[in-house]
Formats: C-alpha cells, structure tokens, sequence
C-alpha cells in the first residue's frame, strides 16, 4: 500500500501538471477560450457515454493487469503527445482526438485503480485506504500544477506531457510486484467471485446493463449521485464561483484568489486525513455533511471581507473532502466485490453529466442573481432538500416487526432452495 501511494502521487502529480499545461497549450494553438473549453469537454466526454462499459471491463478482466495495461497505454499517448509539441506537429484536431483517447481509456483505468488500492488492504481497512487515497489525490493536485508552472519555464510545453509520460510508466512498473492482503475477520469477502458460467450466459451476467439496473435499484447509491448532483449544480464548483466572488463583489486580484485555492487545498488534505478515520460511512452522513457545506456556502456568499471568506473557506473545504470520502467508501464497499468495476462505471457517467452541466447552470445562476445571490440561493435550497430528504427518510425508517410466520417459514424456504 505505501508503494501503491507513492506510485499514485507520482501519477496525480503527472497529471495535474498536464492539465495545467494543456488550457495553456490550446490556447497557444488557437487563441480561443472557447477552444480551451471544449478541448476539456472532449476529454469528459467518454466518461459520460462509455462509463459503463469501462466498468463492465474491470469487473471482467483480470484487475493488475488492465492497470497496469490501461496506466502504460495513457503513458503513450502523453509521449505521442510530448514528441508532437517537440516537433511542432501538433494542431487542434489532433489535440481534441488525443484527448478522446485519453478519456476513453481513463474509464477502465479509473476503476480499475481505485479497486486495486482497495485488494491491498484488510476489508475493514478500505474506508483508510479510501482516505489515503483522496489525500495522495489533494497532494499530488497542489504537487502537480507548481511543478507545471516551472516545467514549462525551464523546458516547454512538451516537458510536462513527457514528464506525465513517465508518471505513467512508473505506476505501470509497480503494479507487477503488489501483493493483495489476505481478508480476514468477519467482514471478509471471499477471494474471488464465483465463477460465471461460459458463453453468452456469462457475456450478459457480467455486462453493462446489469450494473446499471443494480445501481437504479440500490436506494443508497440513487440517494448518493443525488446528492452529488445536487451539490455540484449550485454550489461546489468553487473554483467557478469563488474566483468571481473575490475578484468582483470582494475587490480582489489573482493573488487574493490564489490564497483562497490555497486555503481550499489545504482542507482537502485535513478532510482527506479525516476522512480516513472512517470506518463505516453512510449515506445519511454525507447528506449531513453535504448539508453543511451548504449552509456555509450561504455564509460564504455574504462574506463582507476576504479574511472572513478565508475563515469560511476551511471548514468548507475540510467538510466537502471528508463528504467525498465517504461518499466514495459507500460506492466501493456497498455492491458486491463482483459489480464494483459497474458501479463505478455508472458513477463515472453520472459524475461527468453533472460536471457538464453544473458551470452553465452556476453561469446562468449568477447572470441571474449576481455572485452572492448565486451562492446564498443555492446553499439554502440544497440545504432545504436535503434537511427535507433527512426528516423523510428518519420517519420512514422505523422498527421492522417481522411477523411470526416469516420466521417460521425462513428454515423451510432455505431447505427448499438447498434442495432445489
């Protein structure tokens, strides 16, 4: 697991620098911001339409092997990528089907990494290895855009593809030499699914379509991408509407923006660190961490200064990561070992279609209202849902009386199926 970490901040760092670099080197090419923009949504894009079927291949195929196939495939295309800017070959149209590609193949790897991380630890550990992970994700994110700026200083655009490359290959050499903890305990799993059968029984029993159906008919997990949803279209996408609130109502500049990003990295990493402490998360606690985020996100929107915006920005950030992890330790302990790869296959569709659509509606929301109305509007009407979908579900929720008959007759319908 530490080698699994390290490998992974290598390759988050690799990646945030690439990402860094690529807005700056579409722009270079086209001098569009419309460009930049949709350069991103091509990257998102297979995310959206081919998530399921990424997961599908997790759960079918054997896991180090499609990481550590998928980790040296996006390897290659950051090297393909880094010799075209070298040579100066490089244009739009070549840039948008790289990074389709990329984002194609970040829907097996993505899975198929996080599950990984997961084989490495004792059943009861997952939720800290889930807090790890996020944690190794924040440090690499604050690791990766510095090392950008200087990388492309010092040696150009291409360094940093190239540097993304190696990043690649790094985690591609681990993967061979880790080891699956053995489970133990009550809580273990078995080591293995049982086998499916052969043909096309076993096409349709490890196919798309039934991860999703299992994902519509998990009440948790339809509670959770709610929430997500909900959160995302008015009000998480901080990095849009708290770079509008400085830099307008607040009167501030680039830098003043930069402290607040600082301010919310950092909370990222003491939510991540906490949220590692975790040992069996609910829905129900993400939706009240999650609520509030909201109600803060209101204080936010009336902040009168950038000192109290920063006080305010730190328990957002901290409560916004712990929520994050526990919503992820939710989707990959609550299914079955077997449909992890799907759910989280349906989880990446779900996650991109709200990534798409939360700017447009955050824009449109803050054309309507101004900044701080966009804010204090949409903290207190997600606060108000999901207080409303809290108070429903707890009087839902009530003592089952199981009647006598359905104890009495449990023994008989198990003998009938053992028999059957």
């Amino acid at each position: 697991m530490r080698w699994w970490s390290v490998a992974n901040f290598v390759s988050n760092a690799g990646t945030w620098m690439q990402l860094t670099v690529q807005n700056l080197l579409v722009l270079q090419i086209t001098g569009s911001a419309a460009a930049t923009g949709l350069s991103m949504s091509v990257q998102a894009a297979p995310g959206l339409l081919m998530g399921l079927a990424g997961g599908a291949a997790v759960d079918r195929w054997p896991r180090k092997l499609t990481a550590a196939v998928s980790q040296a495939l996006l390897g290659a295309v950051a090297f393909l990528t880094a010799f075209l800017v070298a040579f100066d070959q490089l244009n739009l149209a070549v840039l948008m089907v790289l990074s389709a590609t990329t984002g194609l193949i970040a829907t097996v790897d993505g899975p198929a990494c996080a599950l990984l991380g997961n084989d490495l630890v004792r059943t009861e550990d997952v939720p800290s290895a889930i807090g790890v992970g996020s944690l190794v994700h924040n440090a690499g994110r604050l690791a990766g855009a510095a090392l950008a700026g200087v990388t492309v200083a010092v040696l150009g655009t291409g360094a940093a593809y190239a540097a993304n490359g190696v990043s690649f290959l790094f985690v591609a050499a681990v993967i061979p030499f880790l080891k699956a903890a053995r489970q133990s305990g009550p809580a273990a799993e078995p080591p293995a699914a049982p086998a499916a059968p052969r043909g096309q029984d076993a096409a349709e029993g490890m196919s798309a379509r039934e991860g999703l159906m299992f994902f519509l008919r998990r009440p948790r997990l339809v509670a959770l991408a709610g929430i997500s949803g909900l959160s995302a279209l008015l009000g998480r996408n901080y990095g849009l509407t708290l770079v509008v609130l400085v830099t307008g109502p607040l009167a501030g500049d680039a830098a003043a923006f930069g402290t607040v990003s600082t301010v919310l990295a950092v909370g990222g990493i003491l939510g991540a660190v906490l949220g590692a402490r975790l040992r069996k998360p609910t829905v129900r606690f993400v939706g009240v961490l999650a609520a509030g985020v909201a109600l803060l996100q209101v204080l936010a929107g009336l902040s009168p200064s950038l000192a109290v915006l920063l006080v305010l920005v730190l328990p957002m950030a901290v409560a916004e990561s712990v929520s994050e992890t526990a919503g992820t330790t939710v989707l990959q302990t609550d299914p079955p070992a077997h449909m992890r790869g799907r759910v989280l296959g349906v989880w990446s569709s779900v996650k991109t279609l709200w990534g798409l659509a939360a700017p447009p509606t955050l824009g449109l929301l803050m054309e309507l209202a101004g900044v701080r109305g966009a804010l204090v509007a949409g903290g207190l009407v997600v606060f108000a849902v999901l207080t409303a979908g809290l108070l429903l579900r707890g009087r839902r929720s009530g003592p089952v009386v199981v009647p006598a008959t359905g104890a009495l007759l449990t023994p008989v319908r198990s003998g009938l199926e053992a028999a059957a």
